[in-house]
């Protein structure tokens, strides 16, 4: 299932400064190491559907994916 891509952009933005946050970079750092990531493939391709999960789950799984926390 594919979301508007309207609504993922807005869900991109706060998953993202919540990412800056929680790892202490900066929101242009975040946001490059984000498209970089799985977690935005497979949020992008509408795998098992991600982007119904809420952001401070999937910020979780960044965090995780990315080595931020264990």
């Amino acid at each position: 299932m594919q979301a508007d891509p309207t609504i993922l952009q807005m869900k991109y933005a706060r998953i993202v400064k919540s990412f800056a946050e929680h790892a202490g970079i900066s929101y242009e750092e975040a946001l490059s190491k984000f498209y970089d990531s799985t977690t935005f493939e497979l949020i992008s391709n509408g795998v098992a559907d991600m982007h119904c999960f809420s952001d401070e789950y999937i910020t979780d799984e960044l965090l995780i994916e990315l080595g931020y926390k264990k």
